[in-house]
């Protein structure tokens, strides 16, 4: 098994060719979580992610016939770009498979630095054999996304130098999907000359290594805004270091993931993807887990796409209270519109769609229904405009 001396051989080999990024402490997650909080941002790599530590490592290791002769990548998307990005800098042929549900972003990113994008299956494990087969066929280097020990010890670069910032942190919160990161994780903590606890943390629908670790058949599947740890096939090298240096693999609801990328954007002011997110949706999730100790969490990736955002944030919002859908049966008369509209503004609301309706569902034809959405400060206020309307109308939220 690798160890501690490859990834701080890795760190003085990536030295210069990736940004070595902040650590911040979040006092909003802090006060919510009862937890210490430090925030390693890998959003601020050049591609968005920490996938580019791992990639430069491993094609940095690379002999010059296997330099001439290029690679190949399958990846949903961070890994994709960091070897294609590492990939031109040095000047090699990259050729990239990627699963057809890929997110647009992560697909156009990747072509810009030259690679050869080809799109083919429905998930990474199709991906992976396709990928294997052009490396055959063509002759190209296959760079796996987590079970290589070279992409291993890159990816522990993120927590050496998150240790190193935070010398008192005792424990780490580690996204988890094929398990490079967390292993190469563990392998930095285990050099730190002190005890530090590593969790991994994967999304319930992709429980993959969690299952494997626990004994279980290996079950997962459907959609997720984490998907780049969306994946059915944990790393043989990854969880055999998991097995002795993780303390413990949780899982967090999709629910929470959303939650987890809302309160990093609105009160951290830091743009994650899902799967960048997940170490911080463990302490929304599992807080008894955290509470009163010193946590260092990757923000390791920001590639979501604008609408993927806007969703996720209203979701949150709708969840917290703050938008609202009502549905009013109003007499049909004039100005009983702008009489609502009056109310509502005059309590402080902000009314975001009006739909009104006089033929289908209407009680009678003396009557019409109104549907109304609108923004409040919090779930209180939310409450204060649904009494003030239901003084003087029927009132049904949707």
């Amino acid at each position: 098994m690798i160890g501690f001396d490859d990834v701080r051989a890795a760190a003085e080999r990536i030295a210069g060719k990736v940004v070595r990024t902040p650590v911040v402490r979040s006092d909003a997650i802090s006060r919510l979580t009862g937890a210490d909080v430090w925030l390693k941002l890998d959003t601020l790599q050049v591609t968005g992610a920490f996938k580019e530590r791992g990639a430069a490592n491993r094609l940095a290791l690379l002999t010059p016939e296997e330099r001439a002769a290029g690679v190949v990548a399958m990846s949903a998307g961070n890994h994709a770009q960091a070897v294609a990005r590492h990939a031109a800098l040095l000047d090699i042929r990259a050729v990239i498979v990627m699963p057809a549900f890929t997110p647009a972003t992560k697909v156009t990113r990747t072509s810009k630095w030259g690679a050869e994008v080809v799109l083919h299956g429905a998930t990474l494990a199709d991906a992976a054999a396709h990928a294997r087969a052009c490396a055959e066929n063509q002759g190209l280097v296959f760079i796996h996304p987590y079970d290589d020990d070279a992409i291993i010890a890159g990816q522990g670069t993120l927590a050496l130098e998150l240790i190193e910032d935070v010398p008192e942190l005792d424990t780490l919160a580690i996204p988890v999907g094929g398990g490079g990161l967390l292993a190469g994780s563990a392998l930095a903590a285990q050099g730190a000359g002190r005890k530090i606890d590593v969790f991994g943390v994967e999304v319930e629908s992709y429980a993959a290594m969690a299952q494997e670790l626990g004994g279980d058949p290996v079950s997962v599947g459907g959609s997720t805004i984490a998907e780049g740890i969306a994946v059915r096939d944990v790393g043989r090298r990854p969880i055999e270091i998991a097995r002795q240096l993780v303390k413990q693999v949780i899982t967090v609801p999709e629910h929470v993931i959303e939650n987890a990328i809302a309160l990093l954007a609105e009160e951290v002011k830091i743009v994650a993807e899902g799967a960048g997110a997940a170490g911080v949706a463990a302490l929304l999730a599992h807080p008894e887990l955290f509470r009163g100790r010193r946590v260092g969490i990757p923000i390791c990736g920001a590639n979501i796409d604008n609408r993927a955002l806007a969703n996720v944030l209203q979701r949150v919002m709708i969840r917290d209270g703050r938008i609202m859908r009502l549905v009013l049966d109003i007499p049909d008369r004039p100005g009983v519109l702008g009489e609502i509209a009056t109310r509502i503004g005059q309590a402080g609301a902000n009314i975001i769609e009006v739909s009104h309706h006089r033929l289908f569902t209407a009680p009678n034809v003396q009557a019409a229904r109104l549907e109304v959405m609108f923004e409040a400060r919090d779930a209180t206020h939310s409450e204060a405009v649904v009494s003030l309307l239901q003084e003087h109308y029927a009132v049904t939220r949707v």
